[in-house]
């Protein structure tokens, strides 16, 4: 056995969404055979921690090489990028950020259930709560802990459900109003980025303000995003302001990660029925207009404000029908990260 030979049987495992196998794209690093303790060594391309399709990338991997009396030893590491971005946030490794075109559609819930999904899978998350404004995270996963300063003067977040915290309603009381001007809330910003210890970190979910202002402005200027999840509901109002905020990713080349359609059908606790109070099927031909993934049609369901109020997101619960809907959309928002990351590794 030789790396030859390993090469070519890699040459058989296909990219679930890259029509080719990983050895044609360029996503297998390095192959190394230590014959002295029978293990094949191998580093592939992969940047989405616990994301199915990439779990199944591994899966074929060792399948392939099941029947050669060695032990597989798989790592992922994507290609070091040089530049500008580099100092910024070293130890996380995909930034996505939730954004909305208007109040009112639930962003904050799909921000958090999304972090809180992906903490589930296994992987290492944070969760900032970017909505200086409206910073509703911390009661919507009941964090009672507030962060600490270091002697460095540094900042070590709180933890919950496996997730770090950051939020402005850590720093300021809770009836205060936030009334601040751009300047003030980019240095803000920049500072609960660079001054939190943050450590090694799979995913950092950002929950944007509604909107395009200045906060989304300095986020898309300082931090180097792996992409955007939009949130809508079915109506066409909230259509209309979801279009700005694609616009806005796109001025700024931040790939849109998919559409998520939030407030899908009313599901009726008493009649087990479903009821369409705005409308439906916005979000998917949103999706569908603009070319993009569409991660997800979430129901409108009493039980989502119980848990948001309690600090209990649901898509922890296993026998919910939404919660369920809410793992559907983290398993593809995860897909597509590494969709993402591999394309971005096969044009290195």
């Amino acid at each position: 056995m030789d790396r030859s030979d390993v090469s070519a049987r890699l040459s058989e495992v296909s990219d679930p969404d890259l029509d080719d196998d990983i050895v044609s794209l360029g996503l297998v690093n390095a192959i190394e055979i230590d014959e002295e303790t029978q293990t094949i060594r191998i580093s592939l391309a992969l940047g989405a921690p616990f994301a199915p399709h990439e779990n199944e990338i591994a899966a074929g991997v060792r399948s392939a090489l099941s029947d050669t009396g060695y032990e597989i030893d798989l790592t992922a590491k994507l290609p070091d990028v040089v530049g500008a971005d580099e100092a910024v946030l070293p130890g996380v490794k995909n930034i996505i950020a939730v954004a909305s075109g208007k109040g009112g559609v639930g962003k904050s819930t799909v921000a958090v259930n999304l972090a809180a999904g992906l903490s589930a899978l296994g992987a290492r998350v944070a969760l900032f709560d970017a909505d200086i404004y409206g910073p509703n995270v911390p009661r919507m996963v009941a964090a009672d802990d507030r962060p600490e300063a270091t002697t460095d003067e540094t900042i070590i977040p709180p933890e919950r459900y496996g997730m770090k915290l950051m939020s402005m309603d850590f720093l300021v009381g809770p009836d205060d109003p936030v009334i601040w001007r751009g300047p003030m809330v980019h240095k803000l910003l920049t500072q609960l980025v660079e001054d939190v210890e943050w450590g090694e970190i799979d995913y950092m979910v950002l929950d944007l303000p509604p909107g395009t202002g200045d906060t989304q402005l300095t986020v898309l200027q300082t931090l180097p995003l792996t992409g955007a999840v939009i949130v809508t509901t079915p109506q066409q109002v909230a259509l209309d302001d979801a279009n700005k905020g694609l616009r806005m990713f796109g001025k700024h080349q931040t790939n849109v990660l998919g559409i998520v359609e939030n407030m899908s059908g009313f599901l009726c606790p008493d009649c087990g029925g479903r009821h369409d109070v705005f409308g439906s099927g916005g979000g998917r031909a949103l999706a569908d207009e603009e070319g993009l993934p569409f991660l997800g049609a979430i129901p409108l369901d009493p039980d989502v404000r119980t848990g948001g109020d309690g600090g209990d997101p649901i898509v922890l619960r296993e026998d919910s029908e939404t919660g369920n809907a809410f793992r559907v959309m983290v398993e593809n928002v995860a897909n597509n990260v590494g969709i993402v990351r591999r394309r971005e590794a096969t044009r290195e």
